[in-house]
């Protein structure tokens, strides 16, 4: 497995780069010591395994990973940090290291990671994806995609004006898409990059944004890093 560590303290890095070396399906491919680095290598190097700090400057572990939109890489965090772990857990996390660890702990996470379900190969993304008109499916041109909206377990897909129903969640969506062109603004909102036209502060960390096609959008105060990351301000 190609992994990434991801943590503003050099010693630990170098601490887990050297206990993942008793491993020999693990290979480190890179190390980042903040959130901006994180985003542009995972998205680069597509590592299977991300090992994610939370607390770091600027950027937390949790505003790269609204960034990544859903990283396909597995993803474990380490941090000095227990009060995070339910928020973790619910960002799919395959286990919560609490530095310090020791190698039988890590061991078992690794352990978790071999174990759990295969998730979606970036090779793998859709270039189409099917949806229901009528009586019949279309195959949607990703690339046409310009937002989605999602209402519990179904999602409007909004292509060239036209608005397509389908049955998932936003999350399983977001795991088909390319993080490097559509980034999450909202709990409930997905927008393709190249079609944000302009963008406006508003208030508390929320945003404005306008569509090329003259949409407007709101993205969430949880979600302010993430998109300042993706749109490089």
């Amino acid at each position: 497995m190609r992994a990434v560590i991801v943590d503003d303290e050099p010693l630990a890095r170098a601490r887990l780069r050297r206990l993942l070396g008793a491993h020999a399906d693990v290979e480190v491919v890179a190390e980042c010591g903040d959130g901006r680095a994180a985003i542009e290598t995972v998205r680069s190097r597509r590592p299977e395994l991300l090992f994610l700090d939370i607390h770091m400057p600027e950027l937390d572990g949790f505003a790269v990973l609204a960034a990544l939109v859903d990283p396909a890489a597995a993803l474990v965090f380490v941090t000095a940090y227990e009060r995070h772990a339910a928020r973790a857990f619910d960002a799919d996390a395959v286990d919560y290291l609490v530095k310090p660890f020791d190698a039988a702990r890590l061991a078992r996470a690794l352990e978790r990671v071999r174990n759990r379900e295969p998730a979606v190969a970036p090779a793998s993304l859709p270039v189409r994806l099917p949806v229901r008109t009528g009586e019949r499916i279309e195959l949607l041109d990703v690339d046409a995609i310009d937002y989605l909206v999602a209402d519990g377990n179904y999602i409007a897909i909004h292509a060239g004006g036209r608005e397509h129903l389908v049955r998932e969640t936003l999350s399983a969506m977001a795991r088909r898409l390319d993080p490097a062109q559509f980034v999450r603004i909202h709990r409930s909102r997905i927008v393709r990059l190249d079609r944000i036209h302009a963008i406006e502060p508003l208030f508390h960390g929320e945003y404005r944004l306008t569509l090329h096609d003259g949409t407007h959008l709101t993205s969430a105060r949880g979600y302010r890093d993430s998109l300042r990351v993706a749109l490089g301000l």
